[in-house]
């Protein structure tokens, strides 16, 4: 299935961690999503409950679903790989899942693409950043992959500018960018620097909310205070009609990482979170 500007796509993010992969996709398909993004905790996780690859893909089918996206790739940036995290502080269970893993679990999925991003942060450069970012997009290829980079504000990579530098900078026919709403209005990230990206470079989008006030601890806001679309005061619907005066195509992502959200339960919190986008989208539109 090919998905595109005019799906929607569950993230991850927006349902409770160990919500099991069958009842991930029948929240999804209920809700009217087209797609689910995963982490390789959530394919790792039904492999761990007796599930094969073989029996994941038929689940997808019977659902009417695609994987939209594997997330994170941590690995990425230059020395990234070679750090170490002990699996018991490894909170998100996100740095186990390297690069063969996240890759072999992504085609045999289908998966669209890989959502990259930097954690470690370092003293490397931007030119130095790009030339990492397209040998990920090279190995990408390889499996069928489009890459986009998302940036965090808290990073080396913390705003629109510096990824699309790295982006061009690497000039992989695969690469483009994340535009996530909370990273966007937690950088500061103004629709005049929106209006100058190319449409095809944003392979990618995430819906989320927020105060137009930013949280004192921006990291755990991001992981646990998020709200649904329209929830907040971002200004999404700027965000929105950019997209599409730019020829944005990338399916529409909702990422809300939210305790709240999550208390709901799985089912409820899919039906929210898409009720509250396409409301979100018909007025932007």
């Amino acid at each position: 299935m090919a998905l595109s500007g005019d799906d929607l796509v569950l993230c991850s993010g927006t349902l409770p961690r160990r919500t099991g992969f069958g009842e991930r996709l029948a929240a999804a398909s209920r809700a009217g999503f087209s797609g689910v993004s995963l982490w390789g905790r959530d394919v790792q996780a039904a492999r761990d409950a007796g599930l094969s690859d073989a029996t994941l893909r038929a689940m997808l089918h019977d659902h009417g679903l695609a994987v939209g996206e594997m997330d994170p790739a941590w690995w990425w940036t230059p020395g990234a790989a070679d750090i170490h995290i002990p699996p018991e502080v490894d909170e998100l269970d996100v740095f186990r899942f390297g690069e063969d893993a996240i890759f072999a679990m992504a085609e045999s999925l289908g998966a669209r693409s890989l959502n990259a991003v930097d954690v470690f942060g370092g003293d490397w450069s931007l030119d130095e950043a790009a030339e990492a970012f397209a040998g990920l997009c090279a190995r990408a290829e390889e499996h069928g992959l489009l890459v986009h980079l998302e940036w965090l504000a808290w990073s080396r990579i913390p705003d629109l500018p510096s990824a699309l530098r790295i982006v061009e900078l690497a000039g992989a026919r695969n690469g483009g960018i994340n535009v996530d709403a909370w990273h966007f209005t937690r950088a500061g990230t103004a629709l005049d620097e929106l209006c100058q990206v190319p449409g095809s470079r944003v392979l990618a989008v995430q819906l989320d909310d927020g105060p137009e006030q930013a949280e004192a601890e921006l990291v755990h806001a991001t992981l646990h205070d998020r709200r649904l679309p329209g929830a907040g005061e971002f200004d999404l619907g700027g965000i929105v009609r950019v997209l599409g005066q730019i020829g944005a195509d990338a399916p529409i992502g909702v990422e809300v990482f939210s305790d709240a959200l999550h208390a709901l339960g799985a089912e409820e919190a899919a039906r929210q979170a898409a009720a509250a986008t396409r409301r979100l989208l018909e007025e932007a539109r």
